[in-house]
């Protein structure tokens, strides 16, 4: 991108007093911090795709290119709704797609700006060009179900999470990048079964990760839920996997 596009910051403590974004959105007037603007991050890599995209919110996944002007006008709209705070609970990313030929191949990239939803590895939507009311409109609608999510009575929204798929694990960190040596060798018990499954990470959400040892009565992570219903942590899974039940467990 050329410089032309850049705001120099005159200190690091900057308060971003006006967010202007065209015609479609009334001028309005922030007070945030700098330092607590979310902003947008550049996927460099494909394990950093890869990461980003597991995360439990909404991703924003703009895949780019520096030559093209619309890419231009995308990021700097994805930049100013990062820096609002009811934009808070969703991720920003800009995704260079020629650097990344397998990861714009994998998703079907044949034009720039494409901004991909997605949340815990599944791909929630597709935004196509760079209509400015589209992308608000389309993005307004996640945030707001995002939202709503996060402000549920936390027993609801813990039956929420164990029933977002049928076989649903939460550890520490995520199937690419386990934080623990337990959540390691039960995503590697759960791929070499090779049974659909998604994985919640209890250390980005203390509330959740607190909360669901009290609502299933069990201290440890990981723990393992087959249709909202809790089937252990490792050690139970392995002795059902000796006795000869876990698949059958699995897929009941």
């Amino acid at each position: 991108l050329k410089s032309r596009h850049f705001k120099p910051l005159q200190k690091f403590n900057l308060i971003l007093k006006r967010c202007f974004i065209k015609s479609f959105i009334q001028l309005k007037y922030c007070e945030i911090s700098y330092s607590l603007i979310n902003m947008v991050t550049e996927l460099k890599t494909e394990t950093a795709f890869e990461e980003a995209i597991q995360a439990a919110v909404i991703s924003a996944v703009h895949f780019q290119a520096n030559w093209a002007e619309q890419c231009v006008q995308v990021n700097q709209l994805l930049e100013a709704l990062s820096a609002q705070t009811n934009y808070s609970s969703m991720k920003f990313y800009s995704c260079p797609a020629e650097d990344l030929p397998k990861v714009s191949a994998k998703y079907n990239i044949e034009a720039v700006p494409t901004i991909l939803l997605f949340r815990s590895g599944k791909r929630l939507d597709v935004i196509h060009g760079a209509d400015n009311e589209k992308i608000v409109e389309i993005l307004g609608k996640y945030n707001k179900s995002s939202g709503d999510e996060q402000t549920l009575p936390l027993e609801e929204r813990l039956k929420t999470l164990i029933n977002k798929a049928n076989v649903m694990l939460f550890m520490k960190g995520d199937r690419k990048v386990p934080r623990c040596g337990f959540s390691k060798q039960m995503i590697s018990i759960l791929d070499n079964v090779g049974v659909p499954y998604e994985t919640f990470d209890i250390l980005s959400d203390e509330e959740v990760r607190q909360g669901l040892k009290k609502f299933s009565n069990w201290p440890t992570y990981p723990q393992l839920y087959v249709k909202g219903e809790l089937i252990g942590g490792l050690d139970i899974v392995k002795e059902m996997i000796e006795a000869g039940e876990f698949e059958s467990t699995l897929n009941s």
